[in-house]
This record gives C-alpha cells, sequence and structure tokens, in this order.
C-alpha cells in the first residue's frame, strides 16, 4: 500500500470514527488553511470562479467565494468518506432531489427507457449516486482506471458498497459505452460528469464566454439509444446536498446533420444548462484544474483534482 492509498484509507477510517462536529471542524480549519496558503489549486479555483462570476464582481467578494468554495470542496470529501457507515434512511434523508425530477427519473425507470444524467464536479456527487441506489433506482456509471490499482480498487468498492455499478473506462470484457446502452435499455439511471474533458479528444464548446472541452459521451449515449437526458445542478444546503435536474433535452432531429454535428450541439445544450446550475451555485463548483482553453501554462496546473481519480468523467469508450 503506498502513501496515497493509505491516507485514503484513513481518511476513511478516522472520519467515520469520529463524531461530526469534530470531523467538520477539522476538514473546514483544513480549506481555511489552504485558502491562506495559497497553492496552485486555490489559484486555479479563483481563476475558474471568476470566469463565472465576471469582472464586475469586487476583488473581496471575490476572495470570499474562493473561501467558501474551499470549504465546500472539504465538505465534500469529509461527507463521502461518512457514506458508508451511513443506514438507508440515514442517506435517503442527507441527500434531496426536487420533486419534479424525481417523479421524472421514477417514470423514466418504470417504463423502461432509463435516463442519461449530466453532472457538474459539484455539491455531492457520491450523495446523489447513493440517494438513487437507496431509492431503489438501477444505476450504472464509469470510472477511470489509474494507479496505484490499489487505490483504484477501494474506490471501486466504495461506491459498490453504495449500491452503485461501475464499469472501468477501459480495461473491462466489454466496452463502457456498449454496456451503458445496454443498462439505458434496462431502465437505468446513468449519471456521468460532463463539465471536463479529460481525454483531449472532447467537443468543443462555448461555456461562460470562453472556449473549452467537454465529453460527448452524454450527447451521443442519448442520440444513440433515445433515452432522455437531463442535467443536473447540485449544490450543498447546512443539513442536506441537494439537487434539481433540467430537461429532457431535445435531442437534434436525426436527419439534420451528421452524427458528429448532433453530438457537438446537443453537448453545447449541456454546457448551457450547467452553467446556468453553477452561476446559481459557484462556491459548490469544486473545480480546481485548468478549465478553459486559453488557460494553458498559467497558474494552478499542479492543482489536485476536483474528485477522487477515479471519478466517472462522462468518455464514451
Amino acid at each position: 500500500m503506498n502513501l496515497t492509498e493509505l491516507g485514503y484509507v484513513a481518511g476513511w477510517r478516522l472520519v467515520r470514527a469520529l463524531p461530526r462536529s469534530v470531523v467538520a471542524a477539522v476538514f473546514r480549519a483544513g480549506a481555511d488553511r489552504a485558502y491562506r496558503a495559497g497553492g496552485g489549486g486555490t489559484a486555479r479555483l479563483r481563476a475558474n470562479l471568476r470566469r463565472v462570476v465576471g469582472p464586475e464582481l469586487p476583488e473581496a467578494e471575490l476572495d470570499d467565494l474562493v473561501r467558501r468554495g474551499l470549504r465546500s470542496y472539504a465538505r465534500y470529501w469529509m461527507e463521502a468518506f461518512r457514506l458508508p457507515a451511513l443506514t438507508r434512511d440515514e442517506i435517503l434523508a442527507g441527500f434531496r432531489l426536487d420533486p419534479e425530477g424525481t417523479d421524472r427519473l421514477a417514470d423514466d425507470v418504470a417504463a423502461g427507457r432509463g435516463a442519461v444524467v449530466a453532472l457538474p464536479h459539484a455539491g455531492n456527487w457520491d450523495a446523489a449516486g447513493a440517494w438513487v441506489a437507496a431509492t431503489g433506482w438501477p444505476i450504472t456509471t464509469v470510472a477511470e482506471r489509474l494507479r496505484p490499482e490499489g487505490l483504484y480498487e477501494r474506490f471501486l468498492a466504495f461506491r459498490q458498497g453504495l449500491g452503485m455499478e461501475i464499469l472501468p473506462t477501459s480495461g473491462g470484457p466489454r466496452p463502457a459505452f456498449d454496456v451503458l446502452v445496454d443498462r439505458l435499455r434496462a431502465g437505468a439511471v446513468v449519471p456521468l460528469l460532463a463539465d471536463r474533458d479529460l481525454s483531449a479528444r472532447g467537443v468543443e464548446v462555448d461555456f461562460f464566454g470562453g472556449r473549452t472541452r467537454m465529453p460527448g459521451g452524454p450527447a451521443l449515449l442519448a442520440i444513440r439509444t433515445g433515452a432522455p437526458l437531463y442535467v443536473a445542478s447540485l449544490w450543498f444546503e447546512p443539513d442536506t446536498a441537494c439537487a434539481s435536474i433540467e430537461g429532457p433535452l431535445p435531442l437534434p432531429d436525426p436527419g439534420s446533420a451528421p452524427l458528429d454535428e448532433r453530438v457537438r450541439v446537443l453537448t453545447q445544450r449541456i454546457a448551457d444548462s450547467l452553467a446556468a446550475g453553477i452561476a446559481r451555485h459557484p462556491e459548490d463548483w469544486h473545480m480546481l484544474q485548468r478549465m478553459w482553453l486559453d488557460q494553458r501554462g498559467t497558474g494552478g496546473e499542479t492543482s489536485p483534482p476536483a474528485r477522487p481519480p477515479d471519478r466517472p468523467d462522462g468518455k464514451a469508450q
């Protein structure tokens, strides 16, 4: 077991063993320390949030937003570490999806058409997935297989233990995209993180006035299967993690353009909806990495990932 894996194991054990109030204070203090240190991750978060709020926000207010953003990021880790110790009732009580979204997903699962849900790196993705599973709906997503293998296996077991089916983006017995198509046709919910492309082969879109790349997997899955495509907004409130979903987004007409152009059009619609949700809750967008194409070579390039290293990335391998 290497030091990285050891750190995660220690985090899971200690955070679950200590009272929530104690753990919350420790994580909040850690976030404030990171803010005062002003390292690469903090610099990148600041630059990304400046894009979201625009140049008119005073620097003092941006400072406060960055501090709250780091506290939100720390809260994500704290609550993710504690999830395996929660009962089903506690998981259901600790996460709230808007009633209309709940009804839509319930109808999609019951009708056997499934649903694709595009997510931002915001709020608590793991709590959302655990809530879907605790509600009794089948849920399947993908995870990037990174080294060390032991850490990947631990995160895999962590999410499987919460009731999610996790497919590796590579190295599985079948391509992940093909399995996701099957799962959608069987009525599963397929959530995919969609606001940042990890492959450098993503779809170029406009996002908060700049150009970036986003994974085309969510759009391609919806086009190929006809499954409804939703876009989620995720945020924190004092005592719960929350979400709302927009959609289903209209799918481009099959005869309107070649497939790659339809994927581009639909991915832009996803980007627009993601931006609207992030703008409502910018402090809960955990994007501590370079986001826009024109940011290459600027500060924060060595910041840590905004999610565990095996996070679902929305790629359609």
